[in-house]
Order: structure tokens, then C-alpha cells, then sequence
């Protein structure tokens, strides 16, 4: 089971590298759709506001990473944050597909990560001002 697991993550982290205008039309549904359910769907606690940044997806659309951007107090909190959209990855994947099941055959597997672009960025500007 472990070998079968590994070499499908290798397979799909190479199938990310190069995307064709399917998978990048897939890509922008799925981001579309995915800002809506957590904009509209999914409560937080506190003031934390979810923003997914980008979708990758697999040449065979099987599998998704989602990368999501997480505004709100401080650092532990986004992990937090991250962890629980994770653990409600099947609850969300199934809103997903009530709303897209018309133009996609297979719904892919969802897998999130939090995109840590914005704060790099923050600290680049900060090491610049300085």
C-alpha cells in the first residue's frame, strides 16, 4: 500500500509541472467554485477570511492542490486554519461537486496547503525598506 501511495505522489507531482488549457480551464472552475463555498459556506471562527489562490490539477483531473491564502489575527491561527479545511476535505469536495457535477465527469481529490506567497512578499518588502 505504502509503494502503490508513493508512486502515486510522484506521478502527481509530476503531472503539476506542465498544464494543458483543459486542466487550465478545470484549474479557474475549481478556484471559482471553491472561493464561493468558503466565502459563502464555510464559517470560520473569528475574523479569518479564506482566499484560494491557485489550483493545480493533474493531466488526468484526478487530483487538485489547493492553495489557500488565510487572513487573520496570527501565524498559529492559519495553521489552524489549514488543518481544519483538511479535515473537512470530504464535506467540502462534495459541496464542490453539487455545484460543478454538469461539467466535470470525475471530481478531483482535494489536498490544501496554505500559500505563504503574501507573506514572503511582506518580508521582502520589509528586508527592502530597512
Amino acid at each position: 500500500m505504502r509503494k502503490r501511495h508513493r508512486r502515486i505522489k510522484k506521478i502527481c507531482n509530476f503531472a503539476f509541472d506542465m498544464e494543458t488549457k483543459r486542466q487550465q480551464k478545470i484549474s479557474k472552475l475549481i478556484q471559482r467554485e471553491l472561493s464561493e463555498i468558503f466565502q459563502r459556506e464555510i464559517k470560520t471562527q473569528g475574523n479569518i477570511m479564506i482566499t484560494v489562490t491557485k489550483v493545480n490539477v493533474t493531466t488526468d483531473l484526478s487530483y487538485a492542490r489547493v492553495y489557500l491564502s488565510v487572513f487573520g489575527p496570527d501565524k498559529e491561527a492559519k495553521a489552524d486554519v489549514v488543518k481544519e479545511v483538511n479535515a473537512m476535505t470530504r464535506n467540502i469536495r462534495y459541496m464542490l461537486g453539487e455545484r460543478i457535477r454538469l461539467q466535470i465527469r470525475v471530481i478531483p481529490e482535494l489536498q490544501f496547503f496554505e500559500d505563504d506567497s503574501l507573506d514572503y512578499i511582506e518580508n521582502i518588502d520589509n528586508l527592502l525598506k530597512s
